[in-house]
C-alpha cells in the first residue's frame, strides 16, 4: 500500500513538471511571437517613412507650382506647421 501511494506520488509529482515544463515552453513561444511582431512592426514603420517622404517631396514641388502661378497668394497649400508639430511628437516618443 505505500509503495503504491509512493508510485501515485511520483507520477503525480511527474504530471506536475511536465505541465510546468509544457506551461514555460509556451510562454516562451509567445515572448518569442511578441518580440518578433514588435520587430516587424518597425520595419513598417520605415517602409512607411519612405512613403511619407515621396509625399513630401511631392507637396512640396505642389506648393512651388502653386505659390508660381498665385505670386500674391498667403494661402497654405499644405500644413507643414501641423506635419512639423507630428515629427516633434514621434521624436520625443523614439526618445524616451
Amino acid at each position: 500500500m505505500v509503495r503504491m501511494y509512493k508510485k501515485v506520488q511520483d507520477l503525480m509529482l511527474k504530471n506536475y513538471f511536465n505541465m510546468y515544463n509544457r506551461n514555460i515552453k509556451e510562454q516562451e513561444s509567445k515572448a518569442t511571437k511578441f518580440h518578433e511582431e514588435r520587430i516587424e512592426a518597425f520595419d513598417k514603420l520605415e517602409a512607411r517613412l519612405v512613403d511619407i517622404k515621396k509625399a513630401i517631396k511631392l507637396g512640396k514641388i505642389e506648393t512651388i507650382k502653386y505659390y508660381r502661378d498665385n505670386p500674391d497668394s498667403f494661402s497654405v497649400v499644405i500644413g507643414t506647421d501641423m506635419l512639423n508639430d507630428y515629427f516633434n511628437d514621434i521624436e520625443t516618443l523614439l526618445q524616451q
